[in-house]
C-alpha cells in the first residue's frame, strides 16, 4: 500500500464525534471523486464536509490524490458520511479530482487500499462505487472510475482482477529494545509499534513515547492474540503486530 498520509499530518481538525465499527460489519470498498480540482487539499474537502454539510468530520475513510498518496481521513474502523445507508458496511475512499483526472499512481493506490482492507477483514469485499450503490443517484466517480471499478480495478502488473488479496507482509527484524514501563521511555523501536498498531485500527498515540496508554493496548493486543500478557513489546509482539490476522 502507498505511504499513508496522517491527519497530523495534513492539518485535520480533530472531529465533532466517532462511531467505530467492526471488521466484521464491513462487506464492501466504494470509489468516490471530489468532482473538484485536484489541486484540493485534503483539508479543504474536510472543512466543506464539515463547514457546509455539517458532517462531524471528513466523509472519506480515506483521500487518494493524482501523485497517489493516501490520506488518513476517518480511518478503517470509523463510520464515514460517504454513501448512506451503506456507511457502516463500506469503506469510502475518495479520489481527489474531476472524471479523467485518475493517473496510473491514484488507480494503484485505491487498488492498494483494497488489497488491505481484505487482508484486514480476512475476506474480500465487494467493489462498488458511489453511484451504484442502492439509494445513491449520482454520476460519481465519473465514467473513468465507474469504468475501471467494473472491470475489477487492475493496475499495471497486478494480474488484472483485483479479487486477489496481497498476501500479510512478513514482520522486520525485532530492534530493540524490549519496550517496557515504568520508566517512560522514548525510542525510535516503540515509534514504529505504535505507528503499526495505528494502521492495524488500534486507536494509539504515535509519539515514540512507550507509556501507560502504550502498554494497556499492548497487554489488549496480546489478549486477543493469545500472546503471554505482560504488557511488555518483544519480539513476539512486535511480530505479532505484522503478521497476525486482523480480528
Amino acid at each position: 500500500m502507498s505511504r499513508l498520509v496522517s491527519r497530523s499530518a495534513w492539518g485535520a481538525r480533530a472531529p465533532r464525534s466517532r462511531t467505530s465499527t467492526t471488521w466484521a460489519a464491513r462487506s464492501g470498498f466504494t470509489v468516490h471523486y471530489s468532482a473538484g480540482p485536484p489541486t484540493q487539499t485534503p483539508r479543504q474537502i474536510q472543512n466543506f464536509h464539515m463547514d457546509g454539510q455539517g458532517w462531524a468530520d471528513v466523509g472519506y475513510n480515506f483521500l487518494v490524490d493524482r501523485q497517489g498518496n493516501v490520506y488518513e481521513g476517518r480511518g478503517w474502523l470509523a463510520v464515514g458520511a460517504h454513501a448512506a445507508p451503506h456507511n457502516t458496511s463500506h469503506i469510502g475512499v475518495c479520489f481527489i479530482g474531476r472524471d479523467g483526472d485518475a493517473t496510473p499512481a491514484a488507480k494503484a493506490a485505491i487498488r492498494g487500499l483494497y488489497d488491505e482492507a481484505n487482508r484486514r477483514a480476512g475476506k474480500t469485499l465487494s467493489r462498488s462505487w458511489h453511484g451504484g450503490l442502492s439509494g445513491n443517484s449520482t454520476s460519481c466517480p465519473g465514467a473513468d472510475l465507474r469504468s475501471w471499478v467494473r472491470a475489477g480495478m487492475p493496475v499495471p502488473g497486478s494480474g488484472g482482477d483485483a479479487s486477489q488479496t496481497s498476501p500479510p507482509p512478513s514482520a522486520p527484524a525485532f530492534p530493540g529494545p524490549i519496550l517496557i514501563q515504568p520508566p517512560v521511555r522514548h525510542t525510535e523501536t516503540c515509534r514504529r509499534w505504535q505507528q503499526r498498531m495505528r494502521e492495524r485500527g488500534w486507536r494509539i498515540t504515535v509519539d515514540g513515547w512507550y507509556g501507560p496508554a502504550s502498554a494497556r493496548v499492548c497487554r489488549q493486543f496480546q489478549t486477543e492474540k493469545g500472546f503471554s500478557v505482560d504488557g511488555r513489546v518483544g519480539p513476539q509482539t512486535w511480530a505479532g503486530a505484522w503478521t497476525a490476522p486482523v480480528t
